[in-house]
């Protein structure tokens, strides 16, 4: 598989998720099914269903994460960059509403959308790559095509 570039906060997230996952979530949910199997007839306990159900859950997330982890290649932006690149944090203009906004551009797997961090992948992410200050990036939305100028990125 290909390595997948991600900033440092990100590949610290996925490592402390499967750290969690794995030694504190999975063995507490183990030790409540145990608890759940020694109270008798199991087609009718809910307590041992829902942790089933659970475990379950973690299982299928860790090799996720194992995967995530071990494609991860960590890339800091070069704050020297003539352009924007994976990581930089920009500023833009729209120009329609005059307003200003700041993302970040982050892997899919860092994306916060509450806390500016999008990914360089999706259509504002990938349309600002390889932008400088000054420059104008469209990009299509399902609510049509947005206008924005770059101010500032570092």
């Amino acid at each position: 598989m290909a390595k997948t570039p991600v900033t440092q906060e990100t590949y610290d997230q996925l490592v402390a998720e499967y750290n969690k996952l794995k030694k504190v979530d999975r063995p507490r949910v183990v030790d409540e099914m145990e608890e759940a199997r020694k109270q008798g007839d199991l087609s009718e306990n809910a307590e041992y269903h829902a942790a089933k159900e659970m475990l379950a859950h973690i299982d299928l997330r860790l090799p996720q994460l194992e995967e995530q982890i071990a494609n991860a290649v960590v890339v800091a932006f070069d704050a020297n960059s003539e352009t924007i690149k994976f990581g930089a944090t920009v500023t833009v203009k729209d120009l329609k509403t005059k307003k200003e906004k700041v993302y970040q551009l982050v892997s899919p797997e860092g994306v916060d959308v509450f806390n500016g961090k999008i990914s360089f992948k999706s259509p504002l992410g990938s349309a600002l790559i390889g932008k400088t200050r000054g420059d104008v990036v469209e990009y299509t939305t399902p609510k049509g095509i947005n206008k924005l100028e770059v101010i500032d990125y570092k």
